[in-house]
């Protein structure tokens, strides 16, 4: 009888999961993307340096600096994507448990948070780096 009890709660607790399960979910879909990115950066960079690496210097330069900012930002989304998860146990737990969580649930998304804008910033320098090496203003269609 008394299981049957803590239904309510145990449903209110997932009620509450579902928010930082979508978060998690674009979360992961950002983290895609980012792979992608990484994946053609070091493709590039690899078939730069198999022609002539001397010849395409200043070019694997670049490279190599939006490998280490989008490295950067996928270890600090992978981060986020832990606390998020951490939070959502922290919730389980502390029902299940009978115990105040709350602080540290708070305290997990606020981290997940934080590591998120963190990596976003990362993202956007290796973007700015994309596409400093072309010049727009050459290209751009003044229709």
């Amino acid at each position: 009888m008394d299981a049957i009890a803590n239904i309510p709660t145990v449903a209110h607790v997932i009620q509450q999961a579902v928010a930082p399960v979508f978060l998690l979910t674009g979360v992961g879909a950002i983290l895609g993307v980012m792979t992608s990115r990484l994946g053609r950066t070091v493709d590039r960079f690899r078939r730069l340096g198999e022609s002539d690496p001397d010849r395409h210097g200043q070019e694997m330069a670049v490279l190599s600096q939006r490998a280490r900012w989008i490295h950067w930002a996928i270890s600090l989304c992978t981060l986020c994507a832990l606390f998020i998860s951490m939070s959502i146990v922290a919730l389980f737990v502390g029902v299940e448990m009978a115990v105040d969580l709350s602080d540290a649930v708070a305290m997990l998304f606020v981290a997940a948070m934080l590591a998120l804008i963190c990596g976003l910033l990362c993202f956007l320098r290796e973007i700015s780096l994309a596409t400093g090496v072309i010049d727009i203003r050459k290209y751009r269609d003044d229709d």
